[in-house]
Protein backbone atom coordinates (compact mmCIF):
# COMPACT_ATOMS: atom_id res chain seq x y z
CA UNK A 1 0.00 0.00 0.00
CA UNK A 2 1.26 3.48 -0.33
CA UNK A 3 2.05 6.13 2.06
CA UNK A 4 -1.28 8.37 0.86
CA UNK A 5 -3.73 5.12 1.87
CA UNK A 6 -2.16 4.70 5.24
CA UNK A 7 -2.64 8.60 6.13
CA UNK A 8 -6.02 8.44 4.97
CA UNK A 9 -6.80 5.19 7.05
CA UNK A 10 -4.98 7.12 9.98
CA UNK A 11 -7.12 10.42 9.34
CA UNK A 12 -10.16 7.68 9.63
CA UNK A 13 -9.12 6.53 13.07
CA UNK A 14 -9.39 10.48 14.22
CA UNK A 15 -12.41 10.83 12.67
CA UNK A 16 -14.67 7.53 14.22
CA UNK A 17 -13.34 7.88 16.92
CA UNK A 18 -13.87 12.11 17.53
CA UNK A 19 3.24 -15.09 42.31
CA UNK A 20 0.87 -14.44 45.36
CA UNK A 21 4.37 -14.71 46.24
CA UNK A 22 5.61 -14.23 49.74
CA UNK A 23 8.75 -11.72 50.26
CA UNK A 24 11.47 -10.84 47.72
CA UNK A 25 14.02 -11.56 50.68
CA UNK A 26 17.53 -11.58 50.14
CA UNK A 27 18.91 -15.25 50.95
CA UNK A 28 20.10 -15.88 54.53
CA UNK A 29 23.31 -16.68 54.94
CA UNK A 30 22.89 -20.09 56.11
CA UNK A 31 20.95 -20.39 52.92
CA UNK A 32 24.24 -19.40 50.64
CA UNK A 33 26.38 -21.87 52.42
CA UNK A 34 23.88 -24.88 51.02
CA UNK A 35 22.62 -23.18 48.08
CA UNK A 36 24.45 -25.03 44.81
CA UNK A 37 25.54 -22.44 42.36
CA UNK A 38 23.40 -21.25 39.37
CA UNK A 39 20.18 -22.96 41.35
CA UNK A 40 16.95 -21.11 40.85
CA UNK A 41 15.76 -22.27 43.52
CA UNK A 42 16.22 -21.36 47.26
CA UNK A 43 17.20 -23.79 49.95
CA UNK A 44 14.71 -25.07 52.10
CA UNK A 45 13.61 -27.96 54.44
CA UNK A 46 11.94 -30.01 51.32
CA UNK A 47 8.22 -28.67 51.44
CA UNK A 48 7.67 -25.85 49.09
CA UNK A 49 6.80 -22.33 50.45
CA UNK A 50 5.67 -19.51 48.55
CA UNK A 51 9.14 -17.72 49.41
CA UNK A 52 11.07 -20.03 47.29
CA UNK A 53 8.56 -18.74 44.22
CA UNK A 54 9.59 -15.44 44.79
CA UNK A 55 12.45 -13.18 43.69
CA UNK A 56 13.32 -15.88 40.95
CA UNK A 57 15.75 -16.06 38.32
CA UNK A 58 16.37 -19.07 35.91
CA UNK A 59 18.84 -21.00 34.88
CA UNK A 60 17.37 -21.83 31.71
CA UNK A 61 14.44 -20.91 29.63
CA UNK A 62 12.81 -24.58 30.18
CA UNK A 63 13.39 -23.64 33.98
CA UNK A 64 11.66 -20.41 33.90
CA UNK A 65 8.70 -22.70 31.94
CA UNK A 66 8.44 -25.11 34.84
CA UNK A 67 8.02 -21.94 37.82
CA UNK A 68 5.18 -22.61 39.93
CA UNK A 69 2.24 -20.54 38.26
CA UNK A 70 2.02 -16.49 39.04
CA UNK A 71 -0.16 -15.39 42.22
CA UNK A 72 0.09 -12.14 41.95
CA UNK A 73 0.27 -9.07 39.54
CA UNK A 74 1.98 -5.40 39.30
CA UNK A 75 -0.58 -3.45 37.49
CA UNK A 76 -0.37 0.66 37.12
CA UNK A 77 -3.45 2.44 37.94
CA UNK A 78 -3.31 5.63 36.29
CA UNK A 79 -4.76 8.97 36.96
CA UNK A 80 -2.68 10.78 34.42
CA UNK A 81 -4.70 12.50 31.52
CA UNK A 82 -8.51 11.82 33.50
CA UNK A 83 -10.41 14.17 35.54
CA UNK A 84 -9.21 12.67 39.05
CA UNK A 85 -6.60 14.85 40.15
CA UNK A 86 -5.02 12.56 42.76
CA UNK A 87 -0.69 10.07 42.35
CA UNK A 88 -1.05 7.15 39.84
CA UNK A 89 -0.51 3.98 42.05
CA UNK A 90 0.86 0.41 41.33
CA UNK A 91 -2.13 -1.81 41.48
CA UNK A 92 -1.40 -5.71 43.28
CA UNK A 93 -3.77 -7.86 41.92
CA UNK A 94 -4.70 -11.28 43.07
CA UNK A 95 -4.42 -14.27 40.43
CA UNK A 96 -4.56 -16.39 41.87
CA UNK A 97 -7.73 -18.91 41.62
CA UNK A 98 -7.80 -20.58 44.96
CA UNK A 99 -8.36 -17.32 46.72
CA UNK A 100 -11.33 -15.15 47.97
CA UNK A 101 -9.93 -12.36 46.37
CA UNK A 102 -9.44 -13.36 42.79
CA UNK A 103 -9.36 -11.26 40.17
CA UNK A 104 -9.53 -8.15 42.52
CA UNK A 105 -7.10 -5.37 43.45
CA UNK A 106 -6.14 -6.07 46.84
CA UNK A 107 -3.03 -2.96 47.21
CA UNK A 108 -2.90 -0.03 46.03
CA UNK A 109 0.57 2.08 46.12
CA UNK A 110 0.17 5.71 45.59
CA UNK A 111 2.99 7.76 43.55
CA UNK A 112 4.09 10.96 45.54
CA UNK A 113 2.80 13.02 42.78
CA UNK A 114 0.20 13.70 40.47
CA UNK A 115 0.98 13.63 36.54
CA UNK A 116 3.34 10.78 36.23
CA UNK A 117 1.69 8.41 33.64
CA UNK A 118 3.27 5.45 34.61
CA UNK A 119 3.68 3.27 31.46
CA UNK A 120 6.23 0.29 30.74
CA UNK A 121 8.20 -0.81 33.93
CA UNK A 122 10.73 -3.71 34.54
CA UNK A 123 13.27 -5.21 37.75
CA UNK A 124 16.48 -4.73 39.19
CA UNK A 125 17.23 -8.61 38.11
CA UNK A 126 16.44 -11.34 35.78
CA UNK A 127 17.90 -14.15 34.29
CA UNK A 128 19.95 -12.33 32.36
CA UNK A 129 22.35 -12.20 35.73
CA UNK A 130 21.01 -15.54 37.47
CA UNK A 131 23.45 -17.02 39.50
CA UNK A 132 25.15 -13.69 41.01
CA UNK A 133 25.33 -12.95 44.47
CA UNK A 134 22.82 -10.76 45.77
CA UNK A 135 21.15 -10.49 42.37
CA UNK A 136 17.00 -11.02 42.92
CA UNK A 137 14.17 -9.70 41.11
CA UNK A 138 12.74 -7.79 44.09
CA UNK A 139 13.15 -3.66 42.95
CA UNK A 140 10.55 -2.63 40.69
CA UNK A 141 11.80 0.04 38.21
CA UNK A 142 8.66 2.21 37.72
CA UNK A 143 9.23 5.25 35.02
CA UNK A 144 6.56 8.13 34.73
CA UNK A 145 6.61 8.31 30.77
CA UNK A 146 5.12 12.18 31.12
CA UNK A 147 7.34 13.26 34.27
CA UNK A 148 10.42 11.27 33.74
CA UNK A 149 9.91 10.47 37.33
CA UNK A 150 11.43 6.83 38.43
CA UNK A 151 10.12 5.27 41.06
CA UNK A 152 12.00 2.05 43.14
CA UNK A 153 9.41 0.02 44.65
CA UNK A 154 10.23 -2.34 46.97
CA UNK A 155 8.04 -5.63 46.72
CA UNK A 156 9.78 -7.19 49.97
CA UNK A 157 6.18 -7.80 51.08
CA UNK A 158 5.10 -9.03 47.47
CA UNK A 159 1.37 -7.91 48.24
CA UNK A 160 2.00 -4.91 49.94
CA UNK A 161 4.85 -2.88 47.93
CA UNK A 162 6.51 0.18 49.36
CA UNK A 163 8.37 3.04 48.09
CA UNK A 164 12.28 2.72 48.02
CA UNK A 165 13.45 5.62 46.05
CA UNK A 166 12.73 8.25 43.95
CA UNK A 167 14.56 9.58 41.36
CA UNK A 168 13.67 12.88 39.75
CA UNK A 169 13.37 13.91 36.43
CA UNK A 170 16.21 16.64 37.03
CA UNK A 171 18.61 13.66 37.35
CA UNK A 172 17.59 11.85 34.30
CA UNK A 173 18.07 15.03 32.69
CA UNK A 174 21.59 16.44 33.86
CA UNK A 175 23.21 13.26 33.95
CA UNK A 176 22.62 11.13 30.55
CA UNK A 177 20.57 14.69 28.85
CA UNK A 178 17.21 12.35 28.71
CA UNK A 179 13.45 11.98 29.11
CA UNK A 180 10.32 10.38 28.56
CA UNK A 181 11.94 6.49 29.72
CA UNK A 182 10.12 3.57 28.44
CA UNK A 183 11.50 -0.40 28.61
CA UNK A 184 13.22 -0.99 31.48
CA UNK A 185 15.30 -4.28 31.03
CA UNK A 186 18.00 -5.37 33.73
CA UNK A 187 21.70 -6.40 32.50
CA UNK A 188 23.92 -9.17 32.99
CA UNK A 189 26.64 -6.40 35.00
CA UNK A 190 23.77 -5.29 37.71
CA UNK A 191 23.60 -2.13 35.84
CA UNK A 192 19.36 -0.87 34.52
CA UNK A 193 19.11 0.04 30.80
CA UNK A 194 15.69 2.61 30.14
CA UNK A 195 15.11 3.42 26.49
CA UNK A 196 13.90 7.16 26.69
CA UNK A 197 12.08 8.85 23.74
CA UNK A 198 13.99 11.85 24.05
CA UNK A 199 16.35 14.57 25.12
CA UNK A 200 16.06 16.74 28.25
CA UNK A 201 13.62 19.04 25.90
CA UNK A 202 11.42 16.08 24.61
CA UNK A 203 12.94 16.25 21.06
CA UNK A 204 14.86 13.00 19.19
CA UNK A 205 16.52 10.79 18.82
CA UNK A 206 16.32 9.70 22.80
CA UNK A 207 18.47 7.66 23.92
CA UNK A 208 19.05 4.84 26.60
CA UNK A 209 19.93 5.72 30.14
CA UNK A 210 21.68 3.47 33.00
CA UNK A 211 21.39 2.98 36.51
CA UNK A 212 23.51 1.55 38.69
CA UNK A 213 22.65 -1.04 41.73
CA UNK A 214 21.99 1.92 43.96
CA UNK A 215 19.43 2.86 41.61
CA UNK A 216 21.66 6.51 40.67
CA UNK A 217 21.91 7.57 37.08
CA UNK A 218 25.16 6.92 35.85
CA UNK A 219 24.80 8.25 32.47
CA UNK A 220 24.00 6.91 29.10
CA UNK A 221 24.73 3.41 27.16
CA UNK A 222 25.62 4.07 23.75
CA UNK A 223 28.38 4.98 22.41
CA UNK A 224 27.13 6.77 19.14
CA UNK A 225 23.72 7.41 18.22
CA UNK A 226 24.51 7.33 14.30
CA UNK A 227 21.45 6.33 12.65
CA UNK A 228 18.69 6.24 14.96
CA UNK A 229 15.60 8.71 14.03
CA UNK A 230 13.87 8.00 17.27
CA UNK A 231 13.26 5.62 19.90
CA UNK A 232 10.74 3.03 21.75
CA UNK A 233 11.79 -0.68 22.21
CA UNK A 234 14.51 -3.06 22.72
CA UNK A 235 15.36 -5.80 23.38
CA UNK A 236 19.03 -8.03 23.67
CA UNK A 237 20.85 -10.88 22.22
CA UNK A 238 23.79 -11.52 24.29
CA UNK A 239 25.15 -14.61 22.46
CA UNK A 240 24.95 -12.64 19.33
CA UNK A 241 26.13 -9.88 20.79
CA UNK A 242 23.00 -7.70 18.90
CA UNK A 243 20.40 -5.66 20.42
CA UNK A 244 17.43 -4.51 18.51
CA UNK A 245 15.51 -1.46 18.80
CA UNK A 246 12.49 0.59 17.01
CA UNK A 247 11.35 3.72 16.33
CA UNK A 248 8.26 6.21 17.61
CA UNK A 249 8.45 9.35 17.66
CA UNK A 250 9.38 12.09 19.69
CA UNK A 251 7.88 13.21 23.34
CA UNK A 252 6.85 16.43 22.19
CA UNK A 253 4.82 14.47 19.22
CA UNK A 254 3.15 11.76 20.85
CA UNK A 255 2.35 13.99 23.76
CA UNK A 256 -0.06 16.16 21.38
CA UNK A 257 -2.34 12.58 20.02
CA UNK A 258 -2.20 11.27 17.17
CA UNK A 259 -1.71 13.81 13.88
CA UNK A 260 -1.57 12.22 10.72
CA UNK A 261 0.46 15.94 9.50
CA UNK A 262 3.13 14.57 11.77
CA UNK A 263 3.41 11.11 9.63
CA UNK A 264 3.37 13.05 6.45
CA UNK A 265 6.04 15.33 7.95
CA UNK A 266 8.45 12.34 8.85
CA UNK A 267 7.31 13.05 12.60
CA UNK A 268 7.06 8.85 13.20
CA UNK A 269 9.32 6.21 12.87
CA UNK A 270 9.38 3.22 10.20
CA UNK A 271 13.58 1.49 10.91
CA UNK A 272 14.36 -0.85 12.85
CA UNK A 273 18.28 -1.10 14.54
CA UNK A 274 20.59 -3.71 15.49
CA UNK A 275 23.29 -2.49 17.66
CA UNK A 276 26.64 -4.00 17.98
CA UNK A 277 25.97 -4.96 22.05
CA UNK A 278 29.59 -4.57 22.86
CA UNK A 279 30.48 -1.37 20.60
CA UNK A 280 27.46 0.30 21.76
CA UNK A 281 26.86 0.91 18.23
CA UNK A 282 23.96 0.90 15.36
CA UNK A 283 25.41 -1.59 12.99
CA UNK A 284 22.71 -1.94 10.51
CA UNK A 285 19.24 -0.26 10.35
CA UNK A 286 16.45 -1.76 8.27
CA UNK A 287 13.69 0.64 6.51
CA UNK A 288 10.49 -0.98 6.59
CA UNK A 289 8.87 1.83 4.56
CA UNK A 290 5.42 2.74 4.22
CA UNK A 291 4.57 -1.02 5.35
CA UNK A 292 6.12 -0.59 8.25
CA UNK A 293 5.21 2.60 9.94
CA UNK A 294 5.67 3.29 13.66
CA UNK A 295 7.31 -0.16 15.14
CA UNK A 296 6.78 -0.67 18.15
CA UNK A 297 7.66 -3.24 20.77
CA UNK A 298 9.98 -5.69 19.58
CA UNK A 299 10.77 -9.07 20.91
CA UNK A 300 13.58 -11.95 20.20
CA UNK A 301 13.03 -15.21 20.53
CA UNK A 302 13.49 -16.33 24.76
CA UNK A 303 16.03 -19.21 22.93
CA UNK A 304 19.45 -17.17 23.71
CA UNK A 305 20.98 -19.16 20.60
CA UNK A 306 18.26 -18.18 18.21
CA UNK A 307 18.21 -15.18 15.91
CA UNK A 308 14.85 -14.75 15.22
CA UNK A 309 12.32 -12.21 16.51
CA UNK A 310 8.93 -10.32 15.62
CA UNK A 311 8.21 -6.12 15.87
CA UNK A 312 4.87 -5.24 15.25
CA UNK A 313 4.29 -1.98 12.96
CA UNK A 314 1.41 -0.18 14.37
CA UNK A 315 0.08 2.51 11.99
CA UNK A 316 0.66 0.11 8.98
CA UNK A 317 -0.64 -2.88 11.32
CA UNK A 318 1.25 -5.33 10.20
CA UNK A 319 3.62 -8.13 11.87
CA UNK A 320 7.70 -8.34 10.59
CA UNK A 321 9.46 -11.41 11.29
CA UNK A 322 13.65 -10.67 11.48
CA UNK A 323 16.49 -13.08 11.59
CA UNK A 324 19.93 -13.29 10.43
CA UNK A 325 21.37 -14.22 7.07
CA UNK A 326 24.77 -14.55 5.44
CA UNK A 327 25.69 -11.71 9.00
CA UNK A 328 22.97 -9.32 7.70
CA UNK A 329 19.67 -8.55 9.12
CA UNK A 330 16.81 -9.17 7.13
CA UNK A 331 13.21 -8.40 7.70
CA UNK A 332 9.89 -10.28 6.24
CA UNK A 333 6.49 -8.58 6.55
CA UNK A 334 4.67 -11.86 7.22
CA UNK A 335 1.29 -11.21 8.84
CA UNK A 336 -0.75 -8.04 7.58
CA UNK A 337 -4.18 -6.77 9.20
CA UNK A 338 -6.41 -5.51 6.72
CA UNK A 339 -8.10 -1.61 7.17
CA UNK A 340 -11.90 -2.19 7.93
CA UNK A 341 -14.84 0.04 6.42
CA UNK A 342 -17.31 1.02 8.61
CA UNK A 343 -20.68 3.20 9.00
CA UNK A 344 -19.79 6.82 9.64
CA UNK A 345 -16.08 6.91 8.41
CA UNK A 346 -14.99 7.84 5.07
CA UNK A 347 -11.98 5.49 4.98
CA UNK A 348 -11.13 2.34 7.05
CA UNK A 349 -9.91 2.20 9.87
CA UNK A 350 -6.86 0.22 10.72
CA UNK A 351 -6.34 -2.58 13.26
CA UNK A 352 -3.32 -0.85 15.08
CA UNK A 353 -0.73 -3.41 16.70
CA UNK A 354 0.25 -1.93 19.53
CA UNK A 355 1.50 -5.04 21.75
CA UNK A 356 3.04 -8.22 21.24
CA UNK A 357 4.54 -11.17 23.23
CA UNK A 358 5.93 -14.83 22.38
CA UNK A 359 5.19 -17.75 24.44
CA UNK A 360 8.40 -19.16 26.44
CA UNK A 361 9.02 -21.82 24.11
CA UNK A 362 9.02 -19.14 21.46
CA UNK A 363 5.90 -21.25 20.17
CA UNK A 364 2.93 -18.71 20.01
CA UNK A 365 2.73 -15.45 19.41
CA UNK A 366 0.31 -13.11 20.58
CA UNK A 367 -1.01 -9.63 19.67
CA UNK A 368 -3.18 -6.47 19.68
CA UNK A 369 -5.42 -4.47 17.24
CA UNK A 370 -6.23 -1.58 19.55
CA UNK A 371 -8.54 0.09 16.99
CA UNK A 372 -10.37 -2.98 15.50
CA UNK A 373 -10.77 -4.71 18.78
CA UNK A 374 -9.14 -8.23 18.31
CA UNK A 375 -6.69 -10.08 20.08
CA UNK A 376 -4.88 -12.87 18.03
CA UNK A 377 -2.94 -15.96 18.46
CA UNK A 378 -0.59 -17.58 16.08
CA UNK A 379 1.54 -21.05 15.86
CA UNK A 380 4.86 -19.42 14.88
CA UNK A 381 6.91 -22.88 15.37
CA UNK A 382 8.08 -21.88 11.58
CA UNK A 383 8.46 -17.58 12.52
CA UNK A 384 8.34 -17.47 8.73
CA UNK A 385 4.94 -18.84 8.24
CA UNK A 386 2.92 -17.95 10.93
CA UNK A 387 -0.55 -20.02 11.53
CA UNK A 388 -3.76 -17.88 12.87
CA UNK A 389 -5.10 -20.29 15.72
CA UNK A 390 -7.24 -18.35 18.06
CA UNK A 391 -8.97 -14.81 17.62
CA UNK A 392 -11.23 -12.86 20.84
CA UNK A 393 -12.95 -9.93 20.20
CA UNK A 394 -12.91 -7.57 23.55
CA UNK A 395 -14.12 -3.56 22.30
CA UNK A 396 -12.47 -1.69 19.61
CA UNK A 397 -14.11 0.78 17.17
CA UNK A 398 -15.19 -1.33 14.28
CA UNK A 399 -18.23 -2.52 15.90
CA UNK A 400 -17.27 -6.44 16.03
CA UNK A 401 -19.31 -8.37 18.58
CA UNK A 402 -17.40 -9.01 21.80
CA UNK A 403 -16.27 -12.37 23.12
CA UNK A 404 -17.42 -11.51 26.82
CA UNK A 405 -20.94 -10.17 27.61
CA UNK A 406 -19.75 -6.48 29.11
CA UNK A 407 -19.72 -3.05 27.75
CA UNK A 408 -15.75 -2.00 26.84
CA UNK A 409 -14.30 0.74 26.44
CA UNK A 410 -11.02 0.81 24.52
CA UNK A 411 -9.56 -2.34 23.04
CA UNK A 412 -7.18 -5.04 23.95
CA UNK A 413 -3.58 -3.15 24.30
CA UNK A 414 -0.82 -4.52 27.02
CA UNK A 415 -0.45 -8.23 26.66
CA UNK A 416 1.61 -10.36 29.40
CA UNK A 417 1.72 -14.04 29.32
CA UNK A 418 2.56 -16.39 31.90
CA UNK A 419 5.56 -18.72 31.95
CA UNK A 420 3.74 -21.91 31.33
CA UNK A 421 1.79 -20.17 28.48
CA UNK A 422 -1.31 -20.65 29.45
CA UNK A 423 -2.58 -17.57 30.87
CA UNK A 424 -2.59 -14.07 28.76
CA UNK A 425 -3.69 -10.97 30.72
CA UNK A 426 -4.67 -8.09 28.88
CA UNK A 427 -5.47 -4.19 29.47
CA UNK A 428 -6.81 -1.87 27.38
CA UNK A 429 -5.19 1.61 27.84
CA UNK A 430 -2.61 2.33 25.38
CA UNK A 431 -1.25 6.52 26.49
CA UNK A 432 -3.79 9.01 27.97
CA UNK A 433 -3.54 11.32 25.10
CA UNK A 434 -4.30 8.85 22.45
CA UNK A 435 -6.62 7.13 24.56
CA UNK A 436 -8.13 10.48 24.98
CA UNK A 437 -8.29 11.02 21.30
CA UNK A 438 -9.92 7.39 20.19
CA UNK A 439 -11.71 6.46 22.82
CA UNK A 440 -12.51 9.29 25.09
CA UNK A 441 -15.09 7.68 26.99
CA UNK A 442 -12.28 5.43 28.89
CA UNK A 443 -11.62 8.50 30.72
CA UNK A 444 -14.71 8.34 32.39
CA UNK A 445 -15.35 3.90 32.03
CA UNK A 446 -12.16 3.31 33.42
CA UNK A 447 -9.77 0.26 32.02
CA UNK A 448 -10.08 -3.02 32.61
CA UNK A 449 -7.65 -6.08 32.93
CA UNK A 450 -8.38 -9.89 31.98
CA UNK A 451 -7.36 -13.10 32.06
CA UNK A 452 -7.56 -15.20 29.18
CA UNK A 453 -7.51 -19.01 29.00
CA UNK A 454 -4.84 -20.42 26.36
CA UNK A 455 -4.83 -24.21 24.89
CA UNK A 456 -0.79 -24.75 24.44
CA UNK A 457 -1.54 -27.86 22.91
CA UNK A 458 -3.91 -26.89 19.82
CA UNK A 459 -4.07 -23.53 19.95
CA UNK A 460 -7.19 -21.28 21.04
CA UNK A 461 -8.23 -18.83 23.78
CA UNK A 462 -11.43 -17.81 25.76
CA UNK A 463 -12.30 -15.38 27.98
CA UNK A 464 -12.10 -16.50 31.80
CA UNK A 465 -15.27 -15.08 33.38
CA UNK A 466 -14.04 -15.60 36.77
CA UNK A 467 -11.36 -12.95 36.62
CA UNK A 468 -12.27 -9.38 35.51
CA UNK A 469 -10.20 -6.61 37.07
CA UNK A 470 -12.69 -3.34 36.62
CA UNK A 471 -10.58 -0.50 36.81
CA UNK A 472 -13.81 1.77 36.37
CA UNK A 473 -14.86 1.02 39.77
CA UNK A 474 -11.67 2.14 41.97
CA UNK A 475 -11.99 3.94 45.06
CA UNK A 476 -10.56 7.05 43.71
CA UNK A 477 -12.34 7.21 40.51
CA UNK A 478 -11.77 5.75 37.44
CA UNK A 479 -8.26 4.85 36.13
CA UNK A 480 -6.82 3.69 33.05
CA UNK A 481 -4.60 -0.06 33.58
CA UNK A 482 -0.98 -0.87 31.57
CA UNK A 483 1.71 -2.86 31.82
CA UNK A 484 1.47 -6.15 33.71
CA UNK A 485 4.94 -7.53 36.13
CA UNK A 486 4.49 -10.95 38.36
CA UNK A 487 7.27 -11.30 40.75
CA UNK A 488 8.05 -14.92 39.86
CA UNK A 489 9.15 -13.21 36.17
CA UNK A 490 6.81 -13.26 32.85
CA UNK A 491 7.61 -13.94 28.82
CA UNK A 492 8.65 -10.06 28.39
CA UNK A 493 11.27 -9.85 31.67
CA UNK A 494 13.62 -12.04 31.46
CA UNK A 495 16.61 -12.26 28.97
CA UNK A 496 19.24 -14.85 28.97
CA UNK A 497 22.83 -14.03 28.30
Amino acid sequence: MERREFLKASAATAIGASAGLIGCQQEKKADKKTAKPGSSKQPGSGKKSETEDCCRTYATVEDAQKAPPETIAYVPGIYSGTDVKKPDYLATVDCDPDSKTFGSVIHRLPMPNVGDELHHFGWNACSSCHGQEGKNRRFIVLPGITSSRIHIVDTEDPKAPKIHKVIEPQELFTKANLSAPHTVHCLADGNIMISCLGDAKGNAPGGFALLNDKFQVTGRWENDLSGMNFNYDFWYQPRHNVMVSSEWAAPTTVAQGFKPADVAAGKYGRHIHFWDWKAKKIIQSIDLKETGMIPLEVRFHHDPTSTHGFVGAALSSTMWHWYKKDNNWVADNVITVDPVKIDGAPDPIPGLITDLVLSMDDKYLYFSNWLHGDLRQYDVSDPAKPKLTGQLWLGGLIGHKSSIDRKLEGGPQMLQLSLDGKRLYVTNSLYSPWDNQFYPNMKKGGGYMMQIECDIDKGGMKVNEKFYVDFGAEPDGPARAHEMRFPGGDCTSDIWS
